[in-house]
């Protein structure tokens, strides 16, 4: 048997070194200060829900292979990436084993061995631990040290695609020792562990204030004795993305600014002061509602959206989901919204290009007579002459949150304005990053916890193979009381075709195949009305133009390389 391992233009694997800055000494280039508007609020990807998290966390934490700018797998903490042909990967594709580079040490000046591979695994494997990265450990059933550099990683069943696991900045490596208490139930309350983890990165962490500043020196042990070139770093959260690139192109205050979401007229009149430049790059990060699928009346307490609780009033017939999908003007969004860093889609899986179906593009044009038609089929009209429609004593009305963002709110105002139009109510509420995306637990306003009836964000998965990514949706995925709310599928979908599906796809070799079944994933996502894709969102960010060995990167962290960053004289 054999695999195809090299995808068109994607997966490519390359083992080739990283092209570097030329710089004198370590630590010769001074300050970097860095501003990521939403603020982190830990440091440990298997806990962070986003990418403010997880893309800090990557100065310190890192994976056994990422991907670089072009979306080519790069060996990290590994000697090489395996495959068939190297060995690496069984010939029954029932197991990858990964030869770890010998010298690494964390930033505490001990080793870095295989064992700390294997504890990780189980840190995130762990019932009740609130990992986040579950579905990059689907069908694992064994993570073994064979010596103190060599791990082998045990699928279940055949794994064609074994790369989910420590592949890319969502999954890196945790040291054993630190987190030897954080096991299960307990990986939570390890605030000092999950605030300040040690490392095998460029930079260790010096200080940390959750939701306001990280601050970074220098790694002591760091593997390569020319880098980095800055001496420390510091990224400042809070404020929002107009302040953030105000800061760097206009005032040049700051080095980097990260995830600007603006009108592009308003970034075009900023360059003009030539203190920075805009980068961007399109990726598979998709701008979607997620539509609660669930109940999520107050009165329904802790069963509250949640599947015990009932299917929803309205949005669980996609009938009603189509019609507000097909009342949107995604050109014009995209026009107003985004300009050259969107597309419309109406795909969850818009990128790489292999894997877009087309199979939905109806929802490319606008058709408000079509999204009438179809609210009224499904017995949904204005019985009391209101304007709002209505159906056995409820109204449509909906509840329609995101993160505090300029374009998001542009949004939100479009898509109420259009849903109006079909005689749909929305009330809109926009809610803070570091609380939209926090995590905790207690709080009623975090995304997955959902007690809403539509939501809207972006995420994205890192590399070329959409498995993991496509694992999110099964109904293992869906956060629950009981599972502290943890897991990806925020709108509570749950079709035993989709899980059937998607073992399909974990045991299918061939790339075309692999390819349909993926297709097919999407387009069951996508008629089911469990998400509503509007653009496919294009990353964009800003640095200093002094800043040099930049190379935006949106299948990895915007960070990925900052060991090679300089400043130019």
């Amino acid at each position: 048997m054999s695999v195809n391992l090299r995808p068109v233009g994607y997966l490519t694997l390359s083992i080739c070194a990283l092209s570097s800055a030329a710089m004198a000494d370590r630590g010769d280039q001074g300050k970097l200060s860095l501003l990521y508007w939403q603020a982190p609020t830990l440091l440990n990807p298997y806990l962070a829900s986003a990418p403010k998290d997880s893309e800090p966390a990557s100065l310190v934490l890192e994976p056994l292979a990422r991907y670089d700018e072009n979306g080519i797998m790069l060996p990290w903490l590994a000697e090489a990436i395996p495959t068939l042909e190297n060995g690496g990967i069984d010939p029954d594709m029932g197991s990858i084993t990964w030869t770890l580079k010998q010298g690494i040490k964390w930033s505490d000046g001990s080793d870095f061995t295989a064992e700390d591979v294997v504890f990780t695994a189980d840190y995130c494997m762990s019932a009740d631990s609130g990992c986040q990265m579950t579905a990059k450990f689907t069908d694992v059933s064994q993570v073994e040290a064979l010596d103190a550099h060599t791990v082998r990683i045990s699928f279940a069943k055949p794994k064609p695609y074994p790369y989910g696991p420590f592949v890319g900045l969502e999954v890196p490596v945790l040291q054993a020792n630190q987190f030897a208490d954080c096991i299960g139930p307990d990986a939570v309350n390890c605030s000092a562990e999950n605030l300040s983890p040690i490392g095998t990165g460029p930079y260790r962490i010096t200080e940390f204030k959750p939701g306001d500043v990280v601050s970074y020196d220098i790694n002591p042990y760091y593997r390569d004795a020319t880098k980095p070139g800055f001496a420390s770093v510091v990224v400042k959260g809070g404020g929002d993305a107009l302040g953030a690139a105000r800061a760097v192109l206009e005032t040049g205050e700051f080095d980097y600014a990260w995830n600007l979401q603006l009108d592009p007229e308003v970034l075009t009149k900023m360059k003009a002061a030539n203190k920075g430049q805009v980068v961007s790059s399109f990726g598979t990060a998709v701008e979607r509602l997620q539509v609660n699928l669930t109940n999520p009346a107050t009165d329904l307490y802790d069963a509250r959206s949640t599947r015990d609780g009932g299917a929803h009033p309205f949005l669980a017939d996609p009938r009603v989901t189509k019609a507000l999908s097909l009342a949107i003007d995604r050109t014009a969004l995209v026009q107003i919204a985004y300009g050259e860093a969107g597309r419309p889609t109406c795909d969850v899986l818009a990128a790489p290009a292999i894997y877009t179906s087309g199979a939905n593009d109806d929802c490319l044009t606008q058709d408000l007579d079509r999204a009438r038609a179809l609210l009224d089929e499904a017995g949904w009209t204005d019985s009391d002459g209101d304007g709002i429609r209505d159906k056995d004593g409820h109204s449509m009305a909906l509840l329609y949150q995101t993160s505090v963002n300029p374009v998001r709110q542009t949004t939100q105002d479009l898509l109420k304005a259009w849903w109006t139009e079909i005689g749909v109510e929305t009330e809109l509420r926009a809610i803070a990053p570091a609380v939209f995306f926090g995590g905790d637990q207690s709080s009623p306003d975090t995304f997955q916890k959902f007690y809403a009836d539509l939501e809207m964000f972006t995420n994205f998965f890192p590399g070329s193979d959409p498995e993991p990514y496509l694992n999110n949706w099964t109904c293992a995925a869906i956060p629950t009381p009981e599972n502290g709310w943890a897991g990806m599928n925020v709108p509570r979908y749950c079709d035993a075709d989709y899980d059937a599906l998607i073992a399909k796809l974990g045991n299918t070799v061939d790339l075309e195949q692999r390819i349909d079944i993926s297709k097919e994933l999407n387009n069951m996502l996508m008629q089911a009305g469990a998400l509503i894709p509007l653009v496919h969102r294009g990353e964009v960010s800003a640095h200093a133009t002094s800043l040099q060995g930049v190379r935006m990167n949106v299948w990895d962290s915007e960070l990925w390389n900052i060991a090679d960053w300089t400043r130019a004289k």
